[in-house]
């Protein structure tokens, strides 16, 4: 278990802007779902990889690490100038111990390829990891024949007493709280001894553009997988191996694009995200039409996306389901607490079993600032704050973040328009973004005046 470190309580001053516009070009780091997915079927596969443009964030390195101790050979070289990773898979073996921080990736992805080891593997990691579910994939593995001790909770820690090889056959799984426990088990199924059916007894099944991602990268790779028409069954065809895949390079992570962008929806501007692919299974690219609703232009300049924005003056409120793209929940409801009009944000229940309790943070959170906030069991419904109340605001706020980074981020977009405030342990952003804080300064340098004056 991860033991508390002096930046859980440090405060960061967040960068206030006022009535500054802004003009900016941003370089995101790679794609967090992509860079796991990536690193699990290059450890499988029966020839080496190269991971172009690696994400190297908090969670990208604990799964990297669990797949080293398992046996896989992960090196980074320098390729036509920039850094890479070269990925040899090995026979993967115990004993070993493995840490899952607070990864809802490693935690999920890593335990079927454990299972394909031989030895024990033991699973531990930060307090929070002990509360997330885990239930589904573990239950589907002790289907499929595999031991595990788990002291009957069906949570971590665990120990996983691999033999070598998955059987493959048919799961019923209920994967209503993570769609990551399908993708988890789609990711081992090449490796697996037989076809894998995965079906999905849930009434809903959350961010479902993670699992279209997960099979097109298995696709990419040659894997043969079958989907029902209804999007609640899976059939992985057996295979003698991945297709070789000599190399693969990582895409901008879209969601991290998501408080950027939502800066000049604050501020008015323009930002502009480098390298935003035209194609894309990434759940971050549905912010092109979110924040077109909220009052926002997007352009395509060659490879990259610009986005513009008149500020708050015309920062419109929305009703929307976010069932698919839950992730970037924190974001809108951040921008929505500064909107003309009202906020609905619906089929978000899942998000309180992610790195905390997300709808009771961001509730929590934005009364700080003055939102009226109600929150429902699987929604949040906003009244924005009163132009006037923000520009009173002149003693310290002090914005949590749980250990989430998707909050920590929230407490940076409020410190444009409100000031004084402070964000407790932003460090927690390196889960996703190696370095927020020299990023976020990048952008809050990069400024007009309301005259177009540099």
């Amino acid at each position: 278990m991860r033991a508390k470190s002096q930046d859980d309580q440090a405060l960061w001053g967040a960068p206030f802007l006022g009535d500054a516009q802004l003009d900016a070009t941003v370089n995101l780091p790679a794609s967090k779902s992509m860079m796991a997915r990536a690193l699990i079927l290059a450890s499988i596969s029966k020839s080496p990889t190269l991971i172009k443009r690696p994400l190297q964030s908090r969670d990208s390195l604990l799964m990297r690490d669990g797949l080293r101790a398992l046996g896989t050979e992960i090196v980074e070289i320098e390729e036509g100038g920039e850094v890479a990773w070269n990925i040899k898979p090995k026979p993967l073996k115990g004993p070993a111990k493995i840490d899952v921080g607070n990864a809802g990736t490693v935690m999920r992805f890593l335990p079927p390829i454990a299972a394909l080891a031989t030895g024990e593997i033991r699973f531990d990691g930060d307090e929070r990891s002990h509360e997330r579910p885990l239930r589904p994939v573990i239950a589907a593995l002790e289907s499929l024949g595999v031991a595990i001790d788990h002291g009957g909770r069906f949570a971590l820690p665990m120990t996983i007493n691999g033999q070598g090889f998955l059987a493959g056959g048919e799961i019923e799984i209920d994967a209503s709280a993570s769609s990551q426990f399908i993708s988890a088990l789609l990711l081992a199924a090449p490796a697996m001894s037989a076809d894998l059916t995965i079906r999905h007894l849930g009434k809903t099944l959350p961010s479902l553009p993670h699992i279209e991602m997960t099979i097109a990268m298995l696709k990419e790779r040659g894997v043969e997988v079958e989907c029902d028409a209804r999007g609640a069954s899976w059939k992985v065809k057996k295979s003698s191996g991945l297709n070789e895949m000599k190399e693969i390079t990582i895409e901008p992570d879209l969601s991290n694009a998501a408080p950027f962008l939502a800066a000049a929806l604050l501020l008015g501007g323009r930002v502009k995200i480098c390298d935003w692919p035209r194609t894309t299974t990434q759940a971050g690219d549905s912010l092109r039409s979110i924040f077109t609703l909220m009052g926002g232009v997007f352009t395509r300049t060659g490879d990259d996306l610009e986005f513009s924005s008149l500020g708050r003056e015309s920062l419109r409120g929305i009703d929307i389901d976010l069932g698919e793209v839950g992730e970037l929940t924190p974001t809108i409801a951040g921008v929505a607490a500064f909107a003309k009009s009202k906020s609905h944000l619906r089929n978000i229940g899942h998000l309180r079993l992610h790195e905390t309790d997300r709808l009771s943070a961001l509730a929590n959170e934005l009364r700080k600032v003055g939102a009226e906030v109600k929150e429902n069991s699987d929604s949040l419904e906003l009244t924005p704050v009163l132009d006037s109340k923000v520009r009173s605001f002149d003693s310290e706020l002090i914005i949590e973040t749980y250990h989430d980074h998707r909050i920590a981020t929230l407490g940076a977009l409020i410190g444009l328009v409100i000031k004084n405030v402070q964000v407790r342990n932003i460090a927690t952003t390196a889960k996703t973004i190696p370095d927020f804080p020299g990023l976020w300064q990048k952008l809050t340098q990069s400024t007009s005046t309301r005259s177009g004056e540099q």
